[in-house]
């Protein structure tokens, strides 16, 4: 199993997704679901997602987060997790950056 750890942005948001889950918000317990589904599943597998080619990547990842490998990992077919590896091969962890819909995936990736 991988260490998995998120961004503080991934972290912030999260947790206002869980509470709007326990306000009894349907879409956010849906949704919830299907990351904790796919964090336990790049906690098996880390490149469960597909990497993402250097020419669509987003300046905000680099500058932000120092990011030289972003991945995606598609949630379901409107849902997608951004997250990428750091260190090396003894100490490797995975971060989750973001989710996002596909809409602003395609927007963010230069899809169209």
């Amino acid at each position: 199993m991988h260490e998995l750890r998120y961004s503080p942005e991934f972290e912030k948001d999260f947790a206002k997704l869980k509470a709007k889950t326990l306000r009894g918000d349907g879409e956010a317990r849906y949704l919830l679901g299907l990351i904790e589904k796919a964090t336990t599943k790049l906690a098996e597998n880390r490149e469960a997602g597909k990497k993402i080619p250097r020419k669509l990547w987003p300046l905000e990842y680099v500058r932000k987060y120092d990011v030289t490998n972003p991945w995606k990992l598609s949630l379901d077919s409107y849902w997608r997790l951004i997250y990428t590896l750091l260190g090396d091969q003894v100490n490797l962890f995975l971060i989750c950056l973001e989710w996002m819909d596909y809409k602003e995936y395609d927007r963010k990736f230069k899809y169209r």
